[in-house]
């Protein structure tokens, strides 16, 4: 007997729908075809040891699996479940009708409880754009799955209950879930806050224009100075996360597997990976793509620390997705593509001895610190609109019990400027005044003779690009909005500019 089940493969950050049709003959033998990888082909013995602990069986015929489109390649032991319940009802220990109504997937266990798969989201997403009438997926993928409206998802603990479930012998309630309910919950839980930080006001400035604008930003400064402890409380003062955002954030983590004991991504992401990163771990790749950390970061923080000391080759892969907000990874027989928009974080020391050249703990040649600094391509420097020193903290600083100001209050600056960029880019492609092209700052940033004059001074002498030039204007936009003024001053052009410390090196 022939019999249909649909199961769902992850690309990129989207679902395809897979056919897996089940026959069972006269003969002897188990032919699983259709491009099958290794986790696929050993789904045999799991769900022969499953089926025989919960009083089931694999019958003793000739059985051959086929999963369709057979010329593309199928990962992962997610299909477990999809390939069981195919057996059980060709052998006709499931009777039912509408079983090719619903996408099945799981993997078995061989006790016959589920575990969690990837891609939870976007496979529900796809299955409820093609009509299915529901999904039977793992009870942990359950809130994940439930988000997604007009489509029965069914969260189960076993394979038993699916059986039961489709013979008609027990009933299970579509799970569903909230997420604005639970949005408003769990938004802008950070275990970090600006008010922790002591002293370094004009940094603290620097970080709020930078989030009010989506610039990436790197802190420049010796060993103890805050650099680490700053950057890890920026996404504490990022506007909370839209809905859309949310989703969007959280298919990347569901396909990467990241996503843990969380039902969905409410909180901006902070990633930092280690500096001795590969470029496959930093972009993403592999034989069966995977995102790398860049798109885990989408909608969030990625953060270098001591980005001097990331491989060159790592570096230079970075450039791309920072212009192009995204990532692309071809392979022979197909390409996938991974969003990428994130705000880069980086710091470094200002020489390998971790001092800055004037101070009289620095023992580096200047020979040495010019190779130390030629470690970062001007490419890539230039990719980055503020460059802060951060200096060590005064001790009066230190000891001062007042705290400083709170990230909630700085978020509130910060929403009101990304306003004032959403009213502005309502009928643009871009969200940010990072994100500005050469169109938009001709709309946007018109100059008075004062401020041309002063950023026409800057460039000669500071030997600026044409990139910086545009930085530049980008950030000095950020600060009008921040001050919410429709023209960019002079004032704002010189603040601007002397966010630009490794261009005056």
């Amino acid at each position: 007997m022939l019999k249909k089940i649909y199961g769902s493969a992850i690309f990129g950050v989207s679902a395809q729908t897979i056919t897996v049709e089940v026959n069972i003959d006269q003969g002897v033998g188990y032919h699983l075809v259709g491009l099958p990888d290794s986790a696929i082909k050993e789904s045999n013995f799991r769900i022969q040891a499953a089926l025989k602990n919960i009083g089931y069986k694999i019958p003793g015929k000739k059985i051959t699996i086929n999963m369709a489109p057979a010329d593309l390649q199928k990962e992962g032991s997610a299909y477990d479940l999809t390939i069981a319940i195919g057996i059980l009802s060709a052998s006709e220990q499931i009777d039912n009708d509408e079983i090719e109504n619903y996408i099945i997937m799981g993997e078995l266990s061989l006790d016959g409880s589920l575990r969690p798969i990837k891609g939870a989201l976007p496979i529900t997403i796809q299955a409820k754009t093609e009509g299915f009438k529901g999904i039977i997926l793992p009870k942990a993928n359950a809130d994940e799955a439930g988000v997604v409206n007009g489509i029965n998802v069914y969260g189960v603990e076993n394979i038993l209950e699916v059986i039961q479930f489709l013979n008609n012998e027990i009933e299970l309630q579509p799970h569903q879930f909230n997420i604005e309910e639970h949005s408003l919950e769990l938004m802008n839980q950070y275990s970090h806050c600006f008010s922790d930080v002591k002293g370094q006001e004009n940094v603290k400035r620097a970080m709020e224009i930078a989030a009010a604008g989506g610039h990436n930003i790197i802190l420049i400064g010796p060993p103890g100075s805050g650099k680490t402890m700053l950057a890890k409380r920026i996404a504490s003062i990022l506007p909370p996360m839209t809905i859309e955002e949310s989703l969007e954030t959280t298919k990347i983590h569901s396909v990467a597997g990241k996503l843990g004991s969380r039902s969905l991504v409410f909180n901006r992401p902070f990633i930092s990976p280690h500096h001795t990163i590969s470029d496959v771990a930093l972009v993403g790749g592999g034989s069966y793509p995977q995102p790398g950390e860049i798109s885990l970061s989408h909608n969030g923080v990625l953060f270098l620390d001591e980005l001097p000391e990331f491989k060159r080759s790592v570096l230079e892969v970075m450039r791309q997705p920072l212009e192009d907000r995204e990532v692309t990874i071809s392979r022979a027989k197909f390409t996938v593509t991974y969003p990428s928009s994130f705000m880069l974080v980086a710091s470094m020391n200002p020489s390998p001895s971790g001092y800055f050249p004037d101070d009289p703990q620095n023992t580096s040649s200047l020979m040495e610190m010019q190779r130390y600094m030629n470690k970062i391509s001007g490419p890539l420097l230039d990719r980055i609109d503020l460059h802060i020193e951060v200096t060590p903290v005064p001790f009066d600083d230190l000891s001062k019990d007042r705290t400083g100001e709170k990230s909630e209050e700085v978020r509130k600056r910060v929403i009101a400027a990304r306003k004032i960029q959403t009213s502005r880019y309502t009928n643009a492609l871009i969200h940010y005044n990072s994100q500005m092209g050469p169109k938009e700052l001709d709309l946007y940033c018109s100059l008075e003779d004062n401020s041309k004059k002063l950023i026409k001074t800057a460039m000669d002498r500071l030997n600026l690009s044409a990139r910086a030039y545009d930085r530049i204007l980008r950030v000095a936009r950020t600060i009008a909005d921040l001050d919410q003024v429709d023209s960019i001053s002079s004032k704002h052009i010189g603040e601007a500019i002397q966010y630009r410390s490794l261009d005056r090196s």
